[in-house]
């Protein structure tokens, strides 16, 4: 009896490697349906960090779902494995409120470095009742910022208001806001926030089922992309 329960034991163990190679809560290929909770993108859209798998996030700092996202985000960014990076393409097609202002003062403070140490605080700002509020007080009223009032805000980070509307208002920024509205239609997104893995895959929490099971989904494309399935 104990030599046979020995033998299961190390039939046991010898397995145990490969389902600890499976990332965590990733579900069976066959629970993911193409068409249903993922949508292939054609043609493919090139990846701007050549040699990694490139998970973007279509945002905007006016959107408030993607306030409410930013968890579910940092979720994805921290699951990633290491041959995948995170990236952001802010949209702007709700042209009637701030999102096209949104738009440029994010691809303004990312040429000049801030981006990433300022991302949270944007949304805060926004949402919390900051100096960049588009609801502010009990108005309810929506308030239009201006690249000025962008300005004024990042001047924390110790780049100057007349430096950040000059870069705002620069050839190359311009060049990168047709960039991004391109990436966005080429995508086919209509609704923030939206990810897109590898240029190739669209998916957003409702077509995963959850916010919870977006990062799982993800991981699964992910991993779907780095075996070339």
């Amino acid at each position: 009896m104990i030599k046979r329960l020995g033998i299961v034991l190390l039939a046991a163990g010898m397995a145990m490697p490969a389902f600890a190679q499976m990332a965590p809560n990733t579900q069976p290929d066959s629970s993911w349906k193409e068409g249903k909770n993922y949508f292939v993108i054609e043609p493919a859209q090139p990846s701007s960090t050549p040699g990694k798998i490139e998970v973007t996030e279509v945002f905007s700092y006016g959107c408030p779902a993607c306030n409410a996202f930013l968890a579910t985000g940092d979720k994805i960014k921290k699951s990633l494995p290491a041959n995948a990076v995170m990236s952001y393409v802010p949209a702007s097609f709700n042209a009637a409120e701030s999102w096209p202002m949104f738009q440029r003062a994010y691809l303004t403070a990312k040429a000049l470095g801030i981006a990433e140490q300022s991302h949270e605080a944007v949304f805060r700002s926004v949402w919390g009742g900051g100096d960049l509020a588009i609801s502010p007080g009990s108005s309810g009223k929506l308030v239009k910022r201006e690249i000025a009032d962008a300005a004024k805000f990042y001047a924390q980070y110790g780049v100057t208001p007349a430096d950040f509307e000059a870069t705002a208002n620069s050839f190359a920024i311009n060049t990168q806001v047709k960039k991004a509205d391109a990436f966005v239609r080429a995508t086919g997104v209509d609704q923030t926030p939206t990810i897109i893995v590898a240029g190739k895959y669209r998916l957003t929490a409702s077509s995963a089922g959850s916010n919870d099971k977006l990062v799982d989904l993800v991981r699964y494309l992910v991993d779907k992309e780095s075996t070339g399935g």
